[in-house]
């Protein structure tokens, strides 16, 4: 039978034409510059949380930047959001967000000097308070390569056109991004914990709706600090969701195979990397009456 599943689903998805979204199209949310980021998804996430007008959840276990769960609360796509978030650096920033000392980082950012010598006092500071954490993490999204924020990424020396450290660093558009947050935070519960721990409480939960975009299996070592992850077990987890959900990955023939295994239907659609390269990602999900050919 996965082998039937694998031939249909493959020929199928040849038959898609799917354009790649122009993500400056897509309002920008987040005070993240964050690596696999799901902005370009957002048209279709959109799709996927209108497919039925009954009150909704909407869980996000691997909340990372957090662009679908901050657009599902400003477009009143769901009624209630639960970010998660394992990673003590991201966390911290959701916290400061979302539990009441956001203006504090909105003013730290405005204020400081971005400098080599302040970035380094900042990041070499032993003594972190949460706050600390949070202005620090956002300092390292900004002013690394690639937004990267886990261990043996560094510093931008050149950056665009010269600017080095500063290529990134919008303060003003950074402190308007967390401010503005304060209009819909009452919609969202952030938790600082594990996501299979969150999906597999509540998975029964058949108003539910599960965005779970977890580290890739290629990618993932280079991007994130807790890249490591049972991606077998979240494949079996998310076959037991009674809710919705959409799970995100890269195109692999791993990924396919466990997609197979656990019968899990699957599209393809593409999208563009940093280096704008086009390349083609997997949705999962419990149904696709809601995907629309474009």
């Amino acid at each position: 039978m996965g082998e039937q599943l694998s031939i249909f689903r493959q020929s199928e998805v040849k038959k898609q034409q799917i354009k790649v979204v122009n993500v400056s199209s897509v309002p920008q949310r987040s005070p993240f510059r964050y690596p696999g980021g799901k902005t370009w998804l957002i048209p279709t996430v959109r799709d996927w949380l209108r497919q039925e007008n009954s009150k909704k959840e909407l869980i996000e276990p691997f909340v990372g930047g957090g662009i679908v769960s901050l657009t599902a609360a400003f477009e009143n796509l769901a009624d209630h959001i639960t970010m998660v978030e394992l990673d003590e650096e991201i966390a911290s920033v959701w916290e400061v967000i979302l539990n009441g000392k956001n203006e504090w980082l909105a003013d730290k950012i405005l204020s400081f000097e971005l400098t080599y010598e302040n970035v380094n006092k900042e990041l070499n500071n032993p003594n972190k308070n949460t706050r600390d954490l949070a202005f620090c993490t956002i300092l390292k999204n900004r002013v690394f390569h690639g937004g990267i924020i886990a261990k043996g990424s560094g510093m931008l020396k050149h950056g665009e056109n010269g600017k080095g450290i500063a290529s990134r660093w919008y303060a003003k558009t950074l402190a308007n991004r967390i401010r503005v947050i304060n209009i819909i935070k009452h919609k969202i519960q952030f938790l600082h914990t594990d996501a299979f721990k969150i999906i597999e409480e509540k998975s029964k939960n058949k108003n539910s709706y599960f965005f779970i975009d977890p580290p890739y299996t290629v990618a993932g070592k280079r991007l994130y600090t807790y890249f490591e992850i049972d991606h077998e077990k979240l494949f079996y987890l998310t076959s037991k969701i009674q809710g919705k959900f959409m799970l995100t990955y890269d195109d692999t023939n791993e990924i396919r195979a466990l997609a197979n295994k656990y019968q899990l239907d699957f599209r393809t659609i593409p999208m563009k990397t940093t280096h704008h390269l086009e390349k083609n990602e997997i949705i999962i999900s419990d149904n696709f009456d809601w995907w629309k050919e474009q």
